[in-house]
């Protein structure tokens, strides 16, 4: 049972850091965008990470005040720094450059099992980033062999940083996944040998490899998210539900945060029971309003208010 609440909460497992824009920094990663999401809306949640002793430290830790986040899974690591991402913007996007050896490829076992017995889960996220690292590889290892609720896996593939190994276990110990279209595409190519340069699956074959993949690992449901047209939900026993008609954004700033504001919203959904199809609109119409202003989560807390009284 939980030792503050009789509420379910979400635990939120992986990165916290900073993103190092040439003009400014801003505090990122998509766990803790989700778990950032999940507070302004006051779903219970506990996200577990581990951050620096220095100044980028600090600020993450300003962000769980501000959001009134609970510190208990914040670890502090005395050594290695707070994790750091260089964004480097150009014609043709952004362009990532992930600094190895940060503090959230450390998350300490021991203490990320006695923060997580705080709460009563009733989910469970985790993405594949902070796998990298051995040592939050089995931290995540044990608080999924030790912790209850639905596992959400939100693939989240960065150029060298996760295996296929890495991937195949995360499938198999999930129970949904979400992914954009990039993102499958690269699961077609490891587990269907589908080539970069093979011609693209019409949209039956693509349906029934999504199916594929749910058997192959067991899965509850497979989500692919497609960016201003939508997602698709794949589920277990032939469930498709196709979510296309949400009203596009009026304008977009930037994209950067709107898978993660899209796996907030669909865990608060079921967090707070609502329908399926209810969900996955709600979520395509949040991370369209996300990708309106810049960076993931917006910088006045105010924004949460209309989505508050309107989904009252």
């Amino acid at each position: 049972m939980s030792a503050t609440t009789g509420t379910a909460s979400t635990i939120v497992f992986g990165e916290a850091l900073v993103d190092d824009f040439a003009t400014e920094q801003v505090v990122g990663g998509a766990p803790f965008n989700v778990a950032r999401h999940l507070a302004a809306f006051m779903a219970p949640q506990l996200m577990i990470t581990r951050v620096g002793s220095d100044r980028n430290g600090e600020t993450i830790a300003a962000q769980f005040e501000r959001f009134a986040m609970s510190q208990a899974g914040l670890q502090r690591d005395p050594i290695e720094e707070t994790g750091r991402v260089i964004v480097e913007r150009g014609a043709k996007g952004h362009r990532f450059v992930i600094v190895p050896n940060q503090a959230y490829d450390y998350i300490a076992c021991e203490e990320a099992l006695a923060a997580a017995k705080t709460v009563d889960a009733g989910a469970f996220y985790f993405g594949t980033l902070a796998q990298r690292g051995e040592r939050s590889r089995g931290t995540l290892k044990a608080l999924l062999s030790s912790t209850t609720g639905t596992r959400f896996l939100d693939v989240n593939l960065r150029d060298g940083e996760v295996d296929e190994r890495t991937m195949s276990d995360s499938l198999h110990a999930a129970d949904i996944a979400k992914v954009n279209e990039d993102e499958l595409q690269a699961l077609f190519g490891w587990y269907f040998q589908l080539g970069p340069n093979d011609p693209p699956m019409a949209a039956d074959e693509t349906r029934s490899a999504c199916g594929a993949l749910l058997q192959m690992f067991g899965l509850q449901a497979l989500i692919v998210t497609l960016g201003h047209r939508g997602s698709v939900y794949f589920g277990a026993g032939g469930v498709t539900v196709d979510t296309r008609d949400t009203p596009p954004p009026a304008f977009v700033i930037d994209t950067v945060g709107a898978g993660d504001a899209f796996s907030a919203i669909f865990l608060l959904g079921r967090a707070r029971g609502w329908p399926l199809e209810l969900t996955l609109a709600r979520a395509n119409e949040f991370a369209g309003a996300i990708c309106a202003i810049p960076g993931a989560v917006p910088r006045d807390l105010g924004f949460y208010d209309k989505w508050m009284t309107r989904w009252r």
